[in-house]
């Protein structure tokens, strides 16, 4: 009889732990909790933090370096590898890390907002909206939306093998 006892409570300690342990969301799945798509992050989030209280929010590529692609031909974006800002309801501010390249200059995106189905990024200056549906897919570093046949260029570049000329 003692074993009844014994596996009841084995029970609702599986219970009470597997059940009770929230798993944390990614950073593309907190992003929808704020009506932001995924595809204003690359590929390749691996961590973040956010502060519920005044929406501070950092985010961590899972690169040595920057991160860097194209979209469409057009448009030069850089992520460098730690990211910062403040996230409200359709409001992304005091955004550090995110960088366009407009003609020959980089420049830094400091705030997006959501309107409708309208993304505007505004570098302080300047401003340009987008449609959303051009954000629901995340781009890749190095080579965007272009991917085919394209390495992933965050990652290291394999050691190169040198051979003396005429060496065969």
């Amino acid at each position: 009889m003692p074993r009844v006892p014994l596996l009841l409570v084995l029970v609702l300690l599986l219970v009470a732990g597997g059940g009770g342990a929230a798993t944390k969301p990614t950073a593309y799945e907190a992003l929808a909790t704020f009506d932001f798509p995924p595809g204003i992050l690359p590929k390749g989030v691996v961590s973040y933090t956010l502060d519920d209280a005044t929406g501070d929010f950092t985010a961590t590529l899972n690169t040595t370096s920057t991160c860097a692609f194209s979209i469409q031909g057009s448009y030069s974006l850089r992520y460098q590898r730690s990211l910062s800002g403040r996230i409200a309801a359709d409001r992304l501010t005091d955004l550090k890390g995110v960088s366009v390249k407009i003609l020959f200059l980089w420049v830094n995106i400091v705030e997006v907002t959501r309107h409708g189905d309208e993304l505007g990024f505004s570098v302080g200056i300047a401003s340009a909206d987008f449609g959303i549906d051009n954000f629901l897919e995340s781009p890749q570093c190095g080579c965007g939306f272009d991917c085919h046949d394209h390495r992933d260029l965050s990652l290291p570049l394999p050691e190169p093998i040198l051979r003396r000329r005429g060496a065969f």
